[in-house]
């Protein structure tokens, strides 16, 4: 129940020309403290409640607890949320031996694009694609939680 991942900033869309599936994500948090995060996301017809705790010093991992809920408990829930939805197409691109989650947001957060790799150790190496940009792991401005807040457009 601990998650271990590694943020990126993406250069191009290249990565588009490797993924093998895609999703479109809409979610909301019910609860934003960076001590405990409360969200609700649906992934196309399946939903989910997640739990996330905070992140340890160097923003690699920290607790997850998350669960697939009914699709219409989840629309029922998400009218309850903070405001600010975030709204993206996940990605899955495998690397080598790892498989990378990028998200294309949409609406406030249009034109920020941002990958993720998870990893089973903090000093696991992987291979980096060419259109993996900038690491921003640990960097609050980049948490989904923080993105319904204060959007990319914002900045």
């Amino acid at each position: 129940m601990v998650e271990i991942e590694r943020k990126f900033l993406v250069k191009n869309e290249d990565f588009k020309a490797e993924f093998y599936q895609k999703n479109r994500i809409t979610q909301g948090f019910l609860n934003t403290d960076p001590l405990r995060t409360v969200r609700i996301r649906i992934k196309d017809e399946t939903a989910f409640l997640t739990v996330k705790g905070k992140n340890n010093e160097a923003g690699l991992s920290r607790f997850e607890w998350e669960k697939e809920i009914d699709k219409t408990e989840a629309e029922a829930l998400l009218k309850l949320c903070e405001p600010g939805m975030i709204d993206k197409t996940r990605f899955l691109v495998k690397s080598a031996s790892h498989i990378f989650e990028v998200d294309e947001f949409y609406g406030e957060n249009e034109g920020l694009i941002v990958a993720e790799v998870e990893l089973a150790s903090e000093n696991e190496n992987f291979e980096k694609p060419k259109w993996l940009g900038q690491e921003v792991t640990g960097d609050p401005k980049y948490y989904n939680s923080q993105l319904s807040k204060n959007p990319y457009k914002s900045w």
